[in-house]
């Protein structure tokens, strides 16, 4: 019999109070094996676009790559919707859950979709035109927005660098209540995987960074770069409440495919993730919260930078930055407000070339040897023993030891987006072709 390649995109079915969409794709990895289909990647867990105004939580958003019998489509298609149907919270005012299917090849057209939608704000008339021009077939369960991330799940299909995340999902009776993953489990298995997993927990703060706090049905997950560690990771974590399922997703996390490199700092745009050089222009500020503020400039502008208290030690090094320096800055950019400038929300930063700090001092008298003190502002200086006067050149240049390095600052684990690389990923980034599933990789 004949089969068909079919991809099928979710997206936008949770809302801050309940579900999650990589459930719904745990959900329906069952119920599409069950129907005889064969899955051609692992599902893809694509993290979207951080800075958009409307995500809810990790703005994610999930594809399914399937073969299967051309006589069986219709069949998958009604599992699929019903199934999305009834596990999205159709009753909260933003949700607008969306799913897309397309037969053989992705195109390009939906391809460069994809790329727009990870670092942009991309439209739903824009959204509504790449499924025209791919052929997609887009179906609506209320409202339309969930359209944009369920195509791009699609268009993204990984290409590039990737990871791996397994996630164990709580059953009904256990969500909304604290989760019951044992602290010590954890560190061990934080021991035996590292650094091929990442993010596991914050070493400086001692916080477990694997179970998230909000009431969705996800128990944890462990991000890494190949199925086999995430499903030892797995095997090693001790879980005191019911393991309802479990899947392995292939996904963009810890991968920084987010930030897109700008020019000029006339480029920067509000919600747009990006990477823009620059000199340091102003002496960074604290500011009440904590928060340690600074200006880059290049030839056609300047934009603030911010590096927010949540950073820890990082917020430190950018504390240490003086006027001069030479950065890359990597971050979110948040629009201007009645009482702040458009702003670079640091994700991380990149010292190309640090700037000679110096101090002044005053000039020691050369009849009898005394440090000599201000005559006033601008005025010179005058030996407090013998009055014996010098002029404002006299001070005496001392060049002090810097306490950075040219080199990349990455803020703590626990400050990280999905998206954020982390220090461990470096030299380990991807550029292979996907693999079918070749090992158990989902329960049950």
């Amino acid at each position: 019999m004949t089969s068909t390649l079919l991809h099928i995109g979710l997206d936008d079915t949770d809302s801050p109070r309940r579900g999650c969409t990589t459930y719904v794709g745990a959900l329906l990895v069952e119920k599409l094996e069950a129907l005889g289909c064969k899955f051609v990647d692992y599902p893809n867990l694509i993290r979207l676009n951080p800075n958009v105004p409307w995500k809810t939580r990790g703005n994610g958003a999930v594809c399914l790559r399937v073969s299967c019998e051309n006589s069986s489509v219709n069949r998958v298609r009604e599992t699929v919707l019903h199934t999305v149907t009834m596990n999205s919270d159709l009753e909260y005012a933003k949700t607008d859950p969306a799913v897309v299917f397309l037969e053989g090849p992705v195109p390009e057209e939906l391809t460069n979709f994809s790329r727009k939608v990870l670092g942009d704000i991309v439209t739903v008339e824009e959204a509504k035109v790449a499924a025209d021009e791919s052929g997609a077939d887009v179906c609506l369960i209320k409202g339309d927005r969930g359209m944009i991330g369920a195509l791009a799940a699609i268009g993204e299909t990984l290409r590039g660098d990737f990871t791996y995340e397994i996630i164990a999902y709580r059953t009904p009776v256990n969500r909304g209540t604290p989760r019951k993953v044992r602290r010590e489990s954890i560190m061990r298995m934080d021991e035996e995987t590292a650094p091929l997993t990442f993010n596991n927990y914050d070493p400086r703060k001692g916080r477990i960074l694997i179970t998230p706090r909000g009431p969705d049905p996800i128990l944890y997950g462990v991000r890494g770069e190949t199925p086999e560690i995430v499903v030892k990771a797995h095997g090693i974590i001790v879980s005191d409440e019911e393991i309802e399922r479990w899947v392995v997703f292939r996904c963009n996390h810890g991968t920084d495919a987010h930030l897109k490199r700008v020019g000029h700092t006339s480029d920067v745009r509000p919600h747009r993730p990006i990477i823009v050089s620059g000199a340091v222009s102003s002496i960074p500020k604290t500011i009440p919260g904590g928060h340690v503020i600074f200006t880059l400039t290049d030839q056609t502008g300047f934009v603030d930078c911010a590096g927010y208290e949540p950073t820890g030690d990082f917020r430190e090094a950018v504390r240490r930055l003086i006027p001069g320096d030479v950065i890359e800055a990597f971050g979110g950019v948040r629009e201007a407000s009645s009482k702040n400038p458009i702003t670079i929300n640091l994700e991380k930063i990149r010292i190309l070339k640090l700037a000679d700090k110096t101090r002044y001092l005053n000039p020691l008298c050369n009849v009898c040897g005394k440090r000599t003190e201000s005559s006033g502002r601008n005025q010179g200086f005058r030996c407090p023993k013998c009055s014996r006067t010098f002029p404002l050149d006299a001070r005496i240049p001392k060049f002090e030891q810097r306490d950075l390095e040219e080199r990349l600052y990455i803020p703590p684990p626990r400050a990280h987006r999905h998206l954020t690389k982390p220090y461990s990923r470096y030299g380990r980034e991807k550029n292979t072709e996907p693999e079918p599933p070749s090992m158990p990789w989902h329960f049950p």
